[in-house]
This record gives structure tokens, C-alpha cells and sequence, in this order.
């Protein structure tokens, strides 16, 4: 064979051939020209998997991948100037350290002494280009590869024999152990592309991010004359009043109001304020549409629950017998099965309106009884509120006298420091003047109409109270007598009669001022659910000695209200 050749030399081209095939490769020389032109692939070990080229790039000599499954076979391998004999195959792999990040370099242990660097490219060319070779005196070396997946091609040759030639000698033979290195260069090569990748996937981030955010407000102009008569136009605008009172909101914020444009902001602030009633009006609209629809939505569910009952009642009547003999059986299996999924389906819509009727039942008692206890609650802490409110207005009132005289002494300071040429102002300020201790004057009569008021309705409120207790005791010995009364055998009507009427004069005790004929009777349904609307009246008109009716109210407040005048009737009496 020729020296300058780049084909391998081999004692036995059977042996390499079958090497070949049992890898899953066609037998070919390190030139690509077939080994044996008659050799039958399909005899291999791996048939059924295409001819591979060893010279194609990235490949070499060590097999592609193989799965774990499959037992790996290595063969002689021979080079130009050595010859890599394969380790046992019944011994264990060799071991391997853990892999670094980014790894290169490969360590390569067991190196003949008579090895040189020519030697060990050209064994480990053939994994791939090599970048580097670092070789010690100590039978081993460093490689650096320029990419990561030949070191997996340079871990196949560990755990072969080296035999430099065809010499026996102790000093040109060697077994390799080949395994991973740390090396600072591919480390740091490795950190940088992770630095990349990381700075790519940033900016992609950012790029989403900024595909994705929503476009900034506009700023918000500072305020000015010219700009404030633009935003008491855009308040008057419906269409325009969200933006421009954001904007309105933005200036007092800033603290952009002072003595000068005070009454432009109060005129501003004045035009969103009108825009409550809009608010509210829109409310009261909406509200409405959804009752509406509320109410569509019932009156569609009660018509199609008429149409499944119309259904369930057709299944019914053919289930009868004077029917029901007439039809096959396959029919009547049919029909009892539909019949079942009308009533299931029939039974749905029941249970969803009345549950519908229920909530609407629930929200009108939930009212009556707000209205109840409101009403309840405005009749007996009537006065307290009264006394509340009068304390408030007069703690007001005090405030506004106060600053009444903080300005009537700044006016009076003013005035003596004022020039005399300027009699224009003088004249205002006297005015002012003039007019503020006016209304000092008016403020201290309405303060001392409210300090009277307050003592009378302190000493009604103590007069209420005492009532109040006694009332409270009369009910609580009413209550005694009802509870010691005998239930074991029946009550005729007549008492019944009795006991709404102390009932009646019980509660209307606790109105003195009168309670409707409806309210009335929601305070004593709670007691008896039959009772009725007409015949609490009845029962009522015939004790006018006792009850009387009262028309209370002007206009369209106008109302009748039943009073107990019993105790009136005693005193005339």
C-alpha cells in the first residue's frame, strides 16, 4: 500500500469489513472505495439500516449513536504509524467524571513513552479538528477540540491497547483512559453564549413587551386662564367629562388652586357636581333595563315550562290504556323513555323558576323588613336624631361666628392701616363691615333660638323615655297574661278577635304619632300568616271609641294613619 495514501493498513479486510457491517456501515477504506466488491450487507448484524459513508464529515471513525439496548462492539482499529487494539468486551465501561458545562478538552492518560504529538493527532483527528494539544512527560495529555460533540467520538477510544508499529516493547505500548477535562477556556467560552443567549432572550422580552403595552396617557398641561374656560366647557359636556375631570382632579393635586382662580375652581367643581343627577338617572335606567330583562327572562322560562307541561300531559294521555294497546312495543319503549326525559327536563325549569320566585319573594321581604326597622328605629330614635342634628348646627353655626370675627377684626386692621386718600374702599369696607356684624347679630339670635330648642327637646326626649317604659312594662304584662292563658282546649273566634286588638293597641302604643293600615298588618302577619288586610280595618272600625283614622301629610304625601285614642276616651269619659 502506498505511503501517501490516506487509507489505514490492515492485516485482515475480512475482519475490518465485518467490523463495518456489524456497525451499520458499508465496508469501505479510508479513501470511500469499497473494500470488497461482493459483500453482502444483509448478512450483518444490524440489516435493515442504510450504508453509511465513515468519510462523511463529522463522522470518522466511531459509529454514530447507538442505543443503549444494543451492545456496542469495538473492532481493531489501524492508523498509520500504531494499531488501537479493543478492550474486553465482558469488562465493565470505563469510568467517567461528571461532564463540565461547555466541554472541549479531553484528558487522555496511558499514552505509550515513545508516543509524540504527530501520533496523538493522528489517532484523535479523526474525531474531529483539534485546537490545542497539551502533552506531559507523564504518559498523558490534553486535548481541545473546536466543538463539544467530537469529545463524545474521543470518549469511544477509551480503554484501548496502543502498540506503536509492530514493536513489543514495554516502552511502546499503552492502554487509554480518555475523560472529560475542566479547562478554563471552554468554561469561559461556555458562560459567554450563555451571556448571548440570555441577552437575546431579554431583548426579545422587551420587544413583546413593548409590542404589548398599552399606549401612555397624554400628559396633563399645567393650569392657565385659557385652559381652565376649555375644561369648564369639556365639564359641560357629557361626552367630554371623564377626560376633563381627570384633568380637574390632576390640578388640585398639584395644588395648582389659590385666592386668585379659587371661584374658577369652584365654578368647575360645581359643574361635575351637577353631573350627579346625569349619574344617577343613568343608573336608574340601567337598573330598569335589567329588571325588564329580569322579567323578560321569567316570563320566557314560565311560557316554555307551559310547553313541556302541554308535552308531559300529550306523553300521559298516550300512556293510557285505551291508547297505550294500540302502539307496538318498540313504540311504547320509545315513548316511555321520552316521556321520562320530559318530565326530568320539565322538572329543571320548575325548580330554576320557583327558584327565580323565591329570591324575588326573599329581596320584597328583605325590603319590608329594612323599611320595617328604618321606620321602627326613625320613630323611636326621632328625637336623639333631632338633638344630634340641632348639636351639629349649632357647633357649625359656632364656627361661622368665629370666622365672622376673625374677618370683621382683619377688616378693622385694614381700615386703620388704610391711606385716607383711598375713600373708594373705605366705603366697601365699611359696608362689609356693616354687613358682617349684621349677620354676627342674626347668627347670635339663631344661636340662642337653638340653645332653647335644645333644652325643650332634651327634656321632650326625657318625657318620651319615661313613656317609653311604660309602655314596655304594660307590654311585657300583656305578654304574661297571653302566656298564662290556658291552650289546651279550642279558642273561640271572638277571642282572637280580642287578642288582635291588643295586639293592635300594643303596637300603635309604641306609634304615637300613628302607623298605615299596611304597616299594620305586615306586623301582624308575622304572628299570624292568614290574617288579612280587610279585616284589620273591619276590626278597627269597630272600636272608634278605641282607634281612630287620621289623615296626615300634604299633597302628594298625603296618608292615612290609624291612632289609640283610648286613653282620650277615658279622660273625656
Amino acid at each position: 500500500m502506498d505511503s501517501n495514501s490516506l487509507a489505514m493498513p490492515m492485516s485482515d479486510p475480512n475482519a475490518w469489513a465485518t467490523a463495518m457491517n456489524n456497525l451499520g456501515m458499508a465496508p469501505m477504506s479510508m479513501t470511500g472505495q469499497p473494500i470488497m466488491s461482493d459483500f453482502d450487507p444483509s448478512l450483518g448484524m444490524m440489516t435493515g439500516i442504510a450504508p453509511m459513508n465513515p468519510m462523511m464529515p463529522g463522522l470518522g471513525i466511531v459509529p454514530p449513536p447507538v442505543s443503549q439496548d444494543m451492545p456496542i462492539v469495538k473492532e481493531i482499529i489501524h492508523c498509520k504509524s500504531c494499531t488501537l487494539f479493543p478492550p474486553n468486551p465482558n469488562l465493565p465501561p470505563p469510568a467517567t467524571r461528571e461532564r463540565p458545562p461547555g466541554c472541549k478538552t479531553v484528558f487522555v492518560g496511558g499514552l505509550p513513552e515513545n508516543a509524540t504529538e504527530q501520533l496523538i493527532v493522528e489517532v484523535f483527528e479523526q474525531c474531529g479538528s483539534i485546537i490545542a494539544i497539551r502533552k506531559s512527560k507523564k504518559n498523558f495529555c490534553h486535548i481541545r477540540f473546536t466543538e463539544e460533540h467530537t469529545v463524545d467520538k474521543a470518549l469511544f477510544l477509551s480503554g484501548y491497547r496502543v502498540r506503536l508499529g509492530s514493536s513489543t516493547d514495554k516502552k511502546d505500548t499503552g492502554r487509554l483512559h480518555v475523560d472529560f477535562a475542566q479547562a478554563r477556556d471552554d468554561l469561559y467560552e461556555w458562560e459567554c453564549r450563555q451571556r448571548m443567549l440570555a441577552r437575546e432572550e431579554r431583548h426579545r422580552r422587551r420587544i413583546e413587551e413593548d409590542r404589548l403595552r398599552p399606549p401612555s396617557p397624554p400628559p396633563i398641561v399645567h393650569f392657565s386662564e385659557h385652559e381652565c374656560s376649555q375644561l369648564g366647557e369639556k365639564l359641560k359636556d357629557d361626552s367630554k367629562f371623564a377626560e376633563a375631570v381627570r384633568v380637574l382632579l390632576t390640578w388640585v393635586d398639584r395644588g395648582e388652586v389659590n385666592r386668585r382662580n379659587a371661584n374658577n375652581f369652584y365654578s368647575m367643581i360645581q359643574s361635575s357636581n351637577s353631573h350627579i343627577r346625569r349619574l344617577m338617572n343613568e343608573k336608574a335606567a340601567h337598573e330598569k333595563e335589567m329588571e325588564e330583562a329580569k322579567e323578560k327572562f321569567k316570563n320566557a322560562l314560565a311560557g316554555i315550562l307551559v310547553q313541556f307541561e302541554q308535552i308531559v300531559s300529550v306523553f300521559h294521555a298516550a300512556s293510557k290504556q285505551k291508547a297505550w294497546d294500540h302502539f307496538s312495543k318498540a313504540q311504547r319503549k320509545n315513548l316511555d323513555m321520552w316521556r321520562k326525559q320530559a318530565e326530568e327536563i320539565r322538572n329543571i325549569h320548575n325548580e330554576e323558576l320557583m327558584g327565580i320566585r323565591r329570591e324575588e319573594e326573599m329581596e320584597m321581604s328583605d325590603d319590608d323588613m329594612e323599611d320595617a326597622l328604618d321606620s321602627k328605629d326613625s320613630d323611636d330614635s326621632g328625637p336623639l336624631a333631632q338633638v344630634e342634628a340641632l348639636k351639629e348646627e349649632n357647633d357649625s353655626l359656632r364656627c361661622q361666628l368665629d370666622a365672622y370675627r376673625n374677618e370683621v377684626e382683619l377688616l378693622k386692621q385694614e381700615q386703620g392701616k388704610a391711606q385716607p386718600q383711598r375713600s373708594e374702599e373705605d366705603t366697601t369696607r365699611q359696608q362689609q363691615l356693616s354687613f358682617l356684624q349684621q349677620a354676627l347679630q342674626g347668627m347670635q339670635k339663631q344661636l340662642l333660638k337653638l340653645r332653647e330648642d335644645l333644652k325643650q327637646r332634651e327634656t321632650e326626649l326625657e318625657k318620651n323615655s319615661e313613656e317609653k317604659q311604660q309602655l314596655e312594662s304594660q307590654i311585657q304584662s300583656l305578654k304574661d297574661r297571653i302566656q298564662a292563658f290556658p291552650t289546651s282546649h279550642a279558642l273561640p273566634v271572638s277571642y282572637r278577635r280580642l287578642s288582635v286588638w291588643g295586639i293592635i293597641s300594643t303596637f300603635l302604643h309604641v306609634h304615637p304619632f300613628g302607623a298605615s293600615i299596611e304597616y299594620i298588618c305586615s306586623y301582624l302577619q308575622r304572628l299570624d300568616t292568614k290574617i288579612s288586610t280587610t279585616e284589620v280595618e273591619t276590626l278597627l272600625g269597630r272600636l272608634p271609641c278605641t282607634f281612630k283614622q287620621e289623615l296626615t301629610g300634604v299633597g302628594a304625601s298625603l296618608e292615612k294613619r290609624w291612632k289609640f285614642c283610648g286613653f282620650e276616651g277615658i279622660k273625656t269619659a
